[in-house]
């Protein structure tokens, strides 16, 4: 079994980019490309997949009916993906110990975990409140790959 390092390194060297895939209320698939990073949960310490969701997507709307996801990284023909539950918390969908301030400074972790970075920090804060962007951690139940 792949371990999440492999994941990781698949995922910087796609700039982060992934395919998340949720299952929808009929029971199919829905999938679409996102940033990933790999950092710990603000909670547990585990090392979890981290990305940051619009507040109406389509995804996040799955994910709070059913909160399970896989996430795909890829370099090349070499892929790994990760399975597990998520953990959410956004302005729509509080989580436990996590206020504004403690939100506002758990997206830029992800964005920075994601290879994301900003020049201005207060307009990034701006956009992710006026969006209702939210944080989506999967933590790893199951690590693959064709490695």
């Amino acid at each position: 079994m792949t371990d999440l390092a492999e994941f990781a390194r698949l995922a910087d060297r796609s700039n982060g980019l992934s395919v998340v895939s949720t299952l929808r209320a009929d029971n199919t698939i829905q999938s679409s490309l996102v940033n990933v990073g790999v950092l710990k949960h603000p909670d547990t310490g585990v090392d979890v997949v981290g990305l940051v969701v619009f507040g109406a997507s389509r995804k996040l709307a799955n994910l709070r009916a059913r909160p399970r996801t896989t996430i795909v990284a890829h370099a090349g023909w070499q892929w790994a993906a990760v399975e597990g539950p998520v953990w959410i918390a956004g302005p729509d969908v509080p989580a436990p110990g996590v206020d504004a301030e403690r939100l506002r400074l758990l997206l830029r972790e992800v964005f920075s975990a994601a290879g994301g970075t900003h020049d201005d920090w207060d307009e990034y804060d701006r956009v992710m409140l006026a969006e209702r962007r939210t944080v989506l951690l999967v933590t790893p139940e199951r690590v693959y790959s064709n490695g």
